[in-house]
């Protein structure tokens, strides 16, 4: 079931994909549409999920699934991301590449390879006080309050030089 994210729990269960570039306008209403459809459809063992989205930045891809009434089961999580493969096919964007890092210079997203940023925080182009997406956070809380936060308040600061 398509609930709005904002309706969703605290505790709701989230996924965030970075793409590797910002999406057009085109993209995002297309992505928005295969999305909803996506989450009328989504179910674990015949239970219907309840879930919601949000797209950030014209570039991160949050899914988030309430898990009070059903939870994900790993068939649940093969579907999303093969949902999430295929709209890396269909951009031609990587979205599930985790050894990627995405941060704020300025209002402008960067998008680096996790090797460039530890080159980068050492030479001191990025600080523990820029501004970093940590994508691993678990659930909607953790997302709200900590996904966009100082590289030092994330995993991103044991690169940093001190």
């Amino acid at each position: 079931m398509l609930v709005d994210f904002k309706e969703l729990s605290d505790t709701s269960r989230v996924w965030i994909y970075q793409a590797s570039r910002s999406l057009s306008d085109q993209e995002l209403l297309e992505i928005e549409e295969g999305l909803k459809s996506f989450i009328v459809d989504w179910t674990a063992h015949g239970s219907e999920l309840t879930a919601g989205y949000e797209i950030k930045y014209k570039r991160f891809i949050i899914l988030a699934l309430d898990q009070t009434n059903a939870s994900a089961t790993g068939c649940s999580i093969d579907a999303s991301v093969h949902f999430i493969q295929s709209l890396e096919k269909k951009y031609e964007i990587d979205l599930l590449d985790k050894m990627n890092v995405s941060y704020k210079q300025g209002e402008f997203i960067a998008y680096k390879n996790l090797i460039d940023f530890k080159k980068m925080a050492k030479n001191k182009s990025v600080s523990k006080k820029t501004i970093v997406f940590n994508n691993l956070v678990a659930n909607k809380h953790e997302y709200v309050n900590h996904w966009e936060v100082p590289a030092e308040e994330s995993w991103h600061g044991r690169f940093m030089v001190v």
